[in-house]
């Protein structure tokens, strides 16, 4: 009878490419971007806020990097698209959703349309996985995204720098808020619930 060999300590170290090691910084980074938030609301200093927001940011650099390693050594693996997907829930989903909460939106509507907007971003990425070779068609790179790419998120953070930086946070945010059922809502919120709608949708976007 065979018996399997057990696994070496740091067996799966040894297995990592250089683009999976870029993949691991984008999803640091958004992890930093959630510590930033969580200092935030104990804190309230609102430097805080940009340090998040940067994070998210230098996730996107790396993010785009890690694809470029990955073509230039002509080296990429099912692990490595795991880890990019796994590290892309973690920068442009989580990290906006909780970068939205910690700058106003923390009615009981804006929480669902967070999370749901999270869940979408998961399901884009999910969708992408076990669609990415009929997307690339007879060639080896896809060529068109179905739903917008959850990096896309970054215009959302981005709108809350620019809130964070003119003064809009909590009672300020921008487009105040309104009571429904005797729940909170933030108008600005939509903007999430948008931004997820177009992720889990049909439209084809050309990858460039």
């Amino acid at each position: 009878m065979n018996v399997p060999e057990p696994h070496k300590p740091f067996s799966m170290i040894r297995e990592f490419q250089l683009a999976d090691w870029f993949t691991l910084a984008n999803a640091v980074c958004g992890t930093g971007a959630l510590f930033s938030m969580l200092t935030y609301l104990q804190t309230t200093e609102v430097r805080h806020v940009y340090y998040a927001c940067g994070m998210v940011v230098a996730a996107l650099v790396f993010d785009v990097l890690d694809g470029r390693i990955a073509r230039w050594r002509q080296k990429s693996s099912l692990l490595g698209r795991e880890l990019d997907s796994l590290a892309d829930v973690i920068s442009f989903g989580v990290a906006p959703a909780v970068i939205a909460y910690g700058c106003g939106m923390q009615g009981l509507y804006d929480r669902i349309i967070l999370t749901g907007f999270v869940a979408c971003g998961v399901s884009r990425l999910a969708r992408y996985n076990v669609t990415a070779e009929a997307l690339s068609g007879d060639g080896d790179r896809v060529k068109y995204f179905e739903g917008t790419p959850i990096p896309t998120s970054l215009l959302l953070v981005m709108m809350m720098f620019w809130a964070a930086s003119r003064g809009a946070l909590g009672e300020s945010l921008w487009f105040g808020k309104v009571m429904l059922a005797g729940f909170t809502l933030h108008p600005l919120v939509l903007l999430f619930a948008v931004s997820g709608s177009l992720m889990v949708s049909r439209i084809r976007f050309p990858k460039f």
